[in-house]
């Protein structure tokens, strides 16, 4: 009895381990593969296409990892292995990775695209419910989600949030160091993932398809026990996402099998990649004289289209202007997406130019194109080496800046659209939508994040100097993000980051910067106080009409705290729909922020400590602040503050701010 009762046991146990194995040397229709979404995937020449902003694919039928749903329960071996490439229309960007995925449902729903590439949102990134295990080939760096670099393989339990991750690439032999891989170079590259279910280890490698063997060494392994991640029936396949570039993401092979080695694939049985840059040779020569006579007029007329066409849309380039390739944009290109810059995509005229709508054509994202005078030649290859430079800008609170143009004598900088303009609207002009104070609050933080992003976290210093509301624009979520980075200037950390002339928009320009001309990233702290009173108020920093105690709105905030009534300087819009805490706290920072010697105003680090709650505001009556001339100044700055503040009723025509 003992011996049948071990047989039916070690039945029993085989039965519920399901020991699936598949290969797909290629993909064809009608196999065993499920995709959501009728644009989610493609099958193409052999090849499983992705391009979409947010896409999974995944083998059809349930797996079995476990004898019983208990957490407790180990789950089985397994292993895996797939070749894959990346491929944007950008050599140096791309839209965000790839990740194999081990999930409780066919698909993510609810997933957000972009940084969540598919398999997460906002709201369940990190929880333990989730049961969710994958490997993540991720090619753009998330600050949020600590990400060591923007080319980087991870294993994610649960999260984005890696348990561990490394920089792309393979071991040689035994050797110290990997080979670094491009994940978006569109060379194909071989995946394997295996789990050992007793010695409860993860091993992730990584390889070119022309290396043959698996690498000896991973280029992860970490030891973690997947029993209470992992329920008994899970599915298993791909999650991508595309973001807002162009890019395709190609599965050419998969084998998978449970308790035992995957079946390795066969490269010679692989389908290719599409070719890069193939050119249909025109035939027109081999046919006889007459066809050449015709050839030879049809010719001409294209000659004399293409010199026009070519006048139409030239644009200047230089030879050192080569190496910035994807950064530069064709004139014809952004031409187009304009519709010739046509007045009805016109967004807004500022003192630097015009702001236009475009839609680029043949990736069909959705951009804005600022054209900026630069009749000047003198620094314009400084100055363009920065743009390009900006443009390695990654923060969800700074609007993007793509690239790039030159023509005759106006500069095009091409930036992410944003759907729903500037925040200046949304405060002004008796708007049709009032933003409440929670979703203004929410936009001050962002703001916050990221100025001090320039400023403390990013490879060099740099300093805005155009910081107000109209420069502060509302994505699709009404989440604000810093834009016009036409004044930014650049820096080494640690280093002199001062400039040499006055730039900006005055009531924003701090006193010792509308004095000497010189801008730090404590002027940006200045003009930041003045953009906090705007939209804590409702008003701009100076009114030209009105009481003469209401026309600074520093004084005016200065004079209500002065009164110990703080919050009677707040926008009448608000109602009664407001955190009093965080309004006086906005209100007391502003002022804080706005104190007369640099040395006195706190970093943008202290700033987002102060928001946060991390540390508390100091009390305003210990700053020595001044009860005459400009109120928050100190005694001895009030010359200062009175030039920076009083001097400030120049014609809006004549300011320097560079609009939205």
């Amino acid at each position: 009895m003992f011996f049948k009762l071990v047989i039916i046991l070690v039945v029993i146990v085989v039965a519920a381990a399901e020991d699936i194995s598949f290969i797909y040397n290629g993909f064809e229709s009608g196999v065993d593969i499920w995709q959501d979404g009728p644009r989610g995937g493609v099958m193409v020449d052999g090849l499983l296409r992705i391009r979409q902003r947010a896409s999974h694919t995944f083998y059809a039928k349930p797996v079995t990892f476990k004898n019983d749903s208990s957490s407790g329960s180990e789950v089985f071996s397994f292993s895996t292995t797939f070749v894959f490439a990346i491929r944007s229309e950008y050599k140096t960007l791309s839209g965000h990775g790839l990740a194999f995925v081990i999930s409780p449902t066919l698909g993510r729903p609810g997933a957000l695209p972009s940084q969540y590439l598919g398999l997460f949102n906002a709201s369940n990134n990190g929880n333990m419910s989730n049961h969710v295990f994958a490997v993540e080939l991720d090619t753009i760096q998330s600050a949020e989600f600590n990400d060591i670099n923007e080319n980087h393989v991870g294993i994610d339990i649960n999260g984005l949030d890696s348990v561990k991750s490394a920089t792309a690439g393979y071991y040689v032999k035994d050797g110290r160091y990997p080979r670094k891989l491009s994940l978006i170079s569109g060379n194909p590259m071989k995946v394997w993932v295996e789990y050992d279910g007793t010695r409860k280890q993860i091993n992730v490698t990584l390889a070119p398809i022309n290396v043959g063997k698996k690498p000896r060494i991973p280029l992860l392994s970490l030891k973690y026990d997947l029993s209470p991640v992992l329920n008994k029936i899970m599915y298993v396949g791909f999650s991508a996402s595309t973001g807002s570039i162009k890019t395709f993401h190609y599965i050419l092979g998969w084998s998978f099998r449970m308790n035992g080695q995957a079946q390795e694939l066969v490269p010679s049985q692989l389908p290719k990649l599409p070719s890069i840059g193939d050119k249909k040779v025109s035939k027109l020569l081999t046919f006889g004289v007459p066809v050449m006579a015709v050839s030879l007029v049809l010719l001409a007329i294209c000659l004399v289209v293409f010199v026009m066409r070519r006048k139409k849309y030239a644009e200047l380039l230089e030879d050192w202007e080569l190496e910035y390739g994807p950064q530069r944009f064709k004139y014809e290109e952004l031409y187009k997406a304009t519709k010739g810059f046509g007045k009805e995509v016109l967004l807004g005229v500022g003192g630097f130019g015009e702001v236009y709508r475009g839609i680029l054509p043949t990736s069909k994202i959705e951009i804005a194109v600022k054209r900026v005078s630069h009749k000047s030649r003198q620094g314009i290859k400084e100055f363009v080496a920065e743009i390009v430079s900006l443009g390695r800008l990654r923060h969800r609170n700074l609007v993007q800046l793509l690239g790039y143009c030159r023509r005759n004598g106006e500069l095009l900088l091409v930036y992410d659209y944003m759907p729903n303009g500037s925040l200046e609207k949304y405060l002004y002009n008796q708007p049709k939508i009032t933003l409440n104070w929670s979703r203004r609050f929410r936009v001050i933080k962002g703001v916050a994040s990221g100025l001090f992003y320039l400023h403390e976290e990013w490879e060099q210093v740099v300093i805005h100097r155009d910081v107000k509301a109209s420069n502060v624009l509302l994505d699709q979520e009404l989440n604000g993000r810093l834009g016009d980075f036409g004044l930014a200037r650049l820096c080494a950390h640690g280093t002199d980051h001062q400039t040499t002339h006055v730039a900006g928009t005055l009531g924003y320009l701090a006193p010792e910067h509308a004095r000497t001309g010189r801008a730090t990233t404590s002027t940006d702290v200045f003009a930041f106080g003045a953009f906090l009173l705007e939209v804590a108020c409702g008003r701009r920093p100076i009114e030209t009409q009105g009481p003469e105690e209401d026309i600074i709105l520093a004084d005016r905030v200065f004079l209500c705290w002065n009164k110990g009534n703080i919050l009677e300087a707040r926008d009448q819009n608000l109602g009664n729909d407001f955190v009093v805490e965080e309004v006086e706290l906005v209100l007391k920072l502003a002022l804080l922020c706005s104190r007369s010697p640099p040395v006195a105003r706190p970093s943008m680090r202290q700033v987002m400590q102060y928001l946060d709650g991390d540390i508390a505001l100091p009390e305003l009556s210990l700053l020595r602040l001044s009860s005459s001339g400009s109120a928050f100044a100190q005694v001895e700055g009030s010359e200062d503050v009175e030039m920076a503040y009083k001097c400030s009723y120049v014609p809006e025509s004549t300011l320097l701010s560079g609009g939205r």
